[in-house]
């Protein structure tokens, strides 16, 4: 099923990991969280499209090698237009890495940095009405790290048009226990915070980016079948108020993703 991008303009609409192989991070991933596969999603045939129990998660492409660009977890957020979101970017003190490109089965896609160098992506076109993130029972959750969110809040207020419209169609962002935290409908949908990050910092963990988190029932189950299936921790990549026991892990490809103990509360 799919929704008119119209109606979530601004919101996240879909994680996306750029790769090298794609079937062996569907064998990784799929040992770690359980996910289960099929080809195509809003990306096209490129892509394979993650589910957990039936519920459409991510999106796996083989494009890093295509694209000369990391392998990455990126979150993508909808627009009303690429072309005019990609100006906004550039206006704003961000970079365009990649496009905007046209997909064969629908829609424009953009990979841009933001003015602090975290990168995350655009999306002109439809979106799948079954994908959630954020809070209750979603398996994924977004936040930026950041060296002033405040500043973040605003650049990605005026490329994504946050605060405009209104009613369900308008994303809105508040300040929450030393967060912005940004709602769609009033549920929240990404959380961005401060913290000690620098662009030029040797290690990716340490720098400004979006950071995409796994909702797991059992933490610890989960990190022994990353390191068992060639992934690696990262010690030092959360911050130390972080509410839930989390653990950050590099995928066997490089890419970095997070992983949340399920709590009563999601």
């Amino acid at each position: 099923m799919v929704l008119v991008a119209a109606d979530v303009i601004g919101a996240p609409c879909w994680l996306s990991l750029v790769a090298r192989d794609r079937e062996a991070a569907e064998r990784f991933y799929g040992a770690v969280l359980g996910w289960t596969f099929r080809q195509g999603g809003m990306f096209g045939r490129a892509f394979s499209l993650a589910e957990d129990e039936g519920v459409p998660v991510a999106g796996i492409g083989a494009v890093a090698g295509e694209f000369a660009v990391p392998v990455v977890w990126t979150p993508y957020f909808a627009v009303d237009e690429a072309d005019a979101a990609v100006a906004r970017v550039r206006e704003r003190g961000g970079t365009v890495g990649v496009g905007p490109v046209t997909y064969p089965a629908g829609g424009r896609a953009a990979l841009v940095t933001d003015q602090e160098g975290a990168v995350f992506g655009i999306w002109d076109g439809d979106v799948l009405s079954e994908w959630t993130i954020g809070a209750e029972r979603s398996p994924a959750w977004i936040e930026l790290h950041a060296r002033n969110a405040f500043d973040s809040a605003i650049f990605y207020g005026e490329v994504l048009g946050w605060g405009e419209g209104d009613g369900d169609s308008s994303c809105a962002t508040s300040y929450e226990e030393d967060q912005v935290v940004l709602r769609r409908q009033g549920r929240p949908v990404a959380r961005m915070n401060s913290g000690p990050v620098e662009q030029a910092a040797p290690k990716p963990q340490l720098r400004p980016r979006w950071l995409v988190h796994f909702r797991v029932e059992d933490l610890d189950e989960a990190v022994s079948r990353a390191l068992e299936h060639g992934g690696s921790t990262l010690p030092d990549a959360d911050w130390a108020d972080s509410p839930t026991r989390q653990v950050t892990v590099r995928d066997p490809d490089g890419a970095l993703f997070t992983l949340d103990q399920a709590t009563d509360a999601d």
